[in-house]
């Protein structure tokens, strides 16, 4: 079992910045890759960032791709989400997420059995 809990969300205009962060318990932290996705209401949940396990693999979203950035401190049980030049577009719920023992985790909401509960960001133009 694991459990997430975001922090970090708020309100920003654009092209200003937030740190949205990711706390874990439960599963060793070091042993799982962490998600992270956004939605907004009436669409389905995007994927946003991926990192590994050990940190020294990251994928983006094409959207945010030299925006934002997926770090993560095995020693804190955290992952963050720094993003910068933010746009109304990002308005959205974000969560993370975490894969089971038997799956991965991709850039696919399927594979990650895992949520938080979402913190809200709204970008104002």
């Amino acid at each position: 079992q694991v459990q997430l809990v975001e922090s970090g969300g708020g309100l920003v205009q654009a092209g200003g910045s937030l740190r949205l962060s990711c706390a874990a318990s439960g599963r060793a932290f070091s042993s799982y890759a962490v998600g992270w996705f956004r939605q907004v209401p009436g669409k389905e949940r995007d994927f946003v960032a991926r990192i590994s396990w050990s940190g020294g693999g990251t994928i983006y979203a094409v959207p945010v791709k030299g925006r934002f950035t997926i770090t993560r401190d095995n020693a804190k049980n955290t992952v963050y989400l720094q993003m910068n030049s933010l746009k109304p577009e990002d308005t959205a719920v974000y969560f993370c997420a975490a894969p089971d023992a038997y799956n991965s985790g991709s850039s696919s909401p399927s594979s990650y059995q895992y949520w938080g509960q979402g913190t809200q960001v709204t970008v104002s133009s």
